[in-house]
């Protein structure tokens, strides 16, 4: 019952990110001509869906850091900290661990983010989960392009059954809608 809001961190160029996540003040850059609260205010106490953290520049990892232990952001040409109460999931294509290793993630920010770690195979490794997917991409797409779509025949199935799906989920839900 809480507000949801999902962040590409790929997406947003990083000189942006802060500004996006933190929020920033009248004047505190060219083109700051309002307040803007930040997403992490703006949720209340709900939940930001950082997609693709592997994405976010070093800095913005450290201000992230921050924002996690403290509860509390600050905002672009602020001097006083926001409290904030978000929760926050991230997910990322990469594995996290050896970005670390690689020194391109904050060993830090892992560990606090890394509370509840869920490891999701590729499509390819759960064929199982195709048919319930079908249907699911079938249904959203009969409505937005509303037409009346059942289902798809056996030999449809088998071929989507035997697919590789390197594209993943998003492979197979831009097949269904073509």
């Amino acid at each position: 019952d809480k507000k949801f809001l999902a962040v590409n961190c790929a997406a947003i160029p990083h000189d942006l990110m802060e500004s996006q996540l933190f929020g920033h003040r009248r004047g505190a850059f060219t083109g700051a001509d309002r307040e803007q609260p930040g997403l992490f205010a703006s949720v209340g106490e709900g939940i930001v869906f950082l997609d693709e953290i592997s994405e976010l520049a070093t800095g913005t990892q450290a201000k992230l850091l921050r924002a996690i232990e403290q509860k509390e952001v600050l905002p672009v040409g602020a001097t006083d900290p926001v409290s904030v109460k978000c929760r926050i999931i991230a997910a990322s294509n990469r594995d996290l661990a050896k970005e670390v290793d690689g020194g391109r993630f904050r060993e830090d920010l892992f560990y606090r983010l890394n509370v509840v770690s869920i490891q999701l195979p590729p499509l390819r490794e759960r064929r199982d989960d195709i048919p319930e997917l079908v249907e699911f991409f079938l249904a959203k797409h009969s409505r937005e392009m509303g037409k009346r779509l059942s289902g798809v025949d056996n030999s449809t199935m088998r071929l989507l059954m035997a697919a590789t799906w390197r594209g993943n989920v998003r492979e197979l839900e831009n097949a269904i809608e073509r």
